[in-house]
């Protein structure tokens, strides 16, 4: 007889305005790399994403919440870079927390029905 085959429940979450996409994985992931790399243009390469597109998350993100999540300044002689607001990093924390909080509801859930 064969093994019954285990089972899990897998979802994503994303929050979305009437303008748009606000968060999701990948602008989190985003968020994450700018906050290592210090920099728009590196974390679009760590993520292999095109730089114009990873600009237009940010530059959505920044306008669709309160107060800028990211805060990028221009090139010059010290060059440029982005970092991370205190928003920025609450944002990551609060998205963690939920997605943590929604694995664990939908684990349960899971548990409760027989396949």
């Amino acid at each position: 007889m064969k093994n019954k085959p285990q089972y899990i429940v897998k979802s994503r979450i994303w929050i979305e305005s009437e303008a748009g996409t606000f968060i999701g994985e990948g602008r989190i992931n985003l968020l994450k790399n700018i906050d290592v790399t210090g920099s728009l243009s590196k974390a679009a390469q760590r993520m292999k994403m095109p730089y114009k597109k990873a600009w237009e998350m940010v530059n959505s993100m920044n306008k669709l919440y309160k107060e800028p999540l990211v805060s990028c300044s221009v090139g010059g002689i010290k060059g440029g870079g982005s970092v991370l607001t205190e928003s920025g990093k609450r944002m990551i924390k609060l998205y963690t927390l939920l997605n943590e909080k929604n694995h664990i509801f939908l684990k349960k859930e899971m548990e409760k029905i027989e396949l």
